[in-house]
């Protein structure tokens, strides 16, 4: 009780002191220990998540900035109706282009090209059935092409598979090669005269990182003698890749025709659904980690984009690219003499006789 001082002052108790504290003013050791615990709690989640978000973005990589457009343009892409392929497409529709979607699954293409042109307000998007599988289907599509365009400014060689069994194709090739690299190599050399009569044009060829440590094996490149590998396969078509755009660009010097290609970063996309059925454990354990550590199909289409719209690259035609900047090829993608040979064989695979 406060009791009164003379002279009209009230006197308080002194609260200071140890043995004179009220226990019920003072967190007693557990209550300390839980709020010591929080805040560490939270700011190690707080650490966490800027962390992961700068993960994120390294992993994101390069980001295209160029706003150039491509109205009046014609752009030709394989494998468009899924992954980085329908990305890129939209990227250059969404910039003008006529957007021609070279797909096999032409009901999958009709919808992804639907999307596209709503998203993009550009109607003019059109599939068209191509099996880089088949020589003849590649050989009636590029008939088709030619017959009805009048122009090809971009032509992107898009579609791929990775690490699937050992299939051989109608022509009796290996599925692998034929598709990532035979398909494109036969495509790219039937549409040659559009796109030198639509001079400046660009050829850009979707490779991968995985080129290094690939090898070319020009006695057996179809596995008929040695054990199949679905990596070293894979390794061999993306390795093809790079030397087809370096001979490519040896063999267009001055024609106004340009030739890039590209690593377009780890993406989750149907690609890698045969390495999820060599190993059914890796479709569990890599969904989460994907959402964190592998790019977007947005995010992994930037540096096609980026080789097929960005002015003044022409003098580096033959080159490799990743991540929005230039990058150098393994050394065996730098292997001018295996790249003759390459095309070569190539094209007596393939029955080309005229080649540029």
């Amino acid at each position: 009780m406060r009791a009164a001082a003379p002279g009209g002052f009230l006197v308080l108790p002194w609260s200071g002191g140890g043995s004179s504290s009220d226990p019920e003013q003072e967190p007693g050791p557990g209550e300390e220990g839980r709020g010591g615990l929080l805040l560490r709690t939270g700011a190690l989640l707080g650490l966490t998540v800027i962390c992961v978000a700068v993960l994120r973005r390294w992993i994101a990589g390069g980001v295209c900035r160029c706003s150039v457009r491509l109205d009046g343009q014609t752009v030709l892409i394989t494998g468009a109706n899924t992954g980085i392929g329908k990305e890129t497409s939209r990227e250059l529709a969404a910039r003008g282009a006529r957007v021609v979607m070279a797909c096999r699954d032409l009901t999958r293409a009709e919808q992804a090209a639907e999307e596209i042109r709503r998203s993009t307000g550009n109607g003019n998007v059109v599939i068209r059935h191509l099996d880089l599988a088949s020589v003849y289907s590649v050989r009636q599509f590029a008939k088709d092409f030619l017959d009805s365009e009048d122009r090809l400014d971009i032509l992107i060689n898009n579609a791929g598979v990775m690490m699937c069994p050992r299939w051989l194709t109608e022509d009796g090739f290996e599925t692998q090669l034929a598709v990532n690299h035979l398909g494109h190599f036969l495509l790219t050399n039937l549409l040659l005269p559009r796109l030198k009569s639509s001079a400046p044009s660009r050829v850009v060829t979707v490779s991968s990182i995985a080129h290094r440590g690939g090898r070319i094996d020009l006695d057996d490149p179809f596995f008929i003698r040695r054990p199949y590998s679905p990596l070293e396969s894979y390794r061999q078509s993306k390795l093809a890749n790079v030397l087809f755009t370096r001979e490519l660009a040896r063999r267009l010097r001055g024609s106004g025709v340009s030739s890039f290609c590209l690593h377009p970063g780890v993406i989750r996309t149907e690609l890698g659904r045969h390495v999820e059925g060599w190993f059914p454990f890796l479709r569990a354990l890599l969904s989460l980690p994907s959402l964190l550590f592998m790019k977007t199909p947005s995010q992994g289409s930037q540096t096609t984009v980026y080789c097929a719209v960005t002015p003044g690259l022409e003098g580096r035609s033959g080159r490799y690219f990743s991540d929005c900047a230039e990058k150098e090829a393994a050394p065996e993608g730098q292997d001018d003499e295996v790249a003759r040979r390459l095309w070569e064989e190539s094209a007596r695979l393939v029955g080309l006789k005229d080649t540029c």
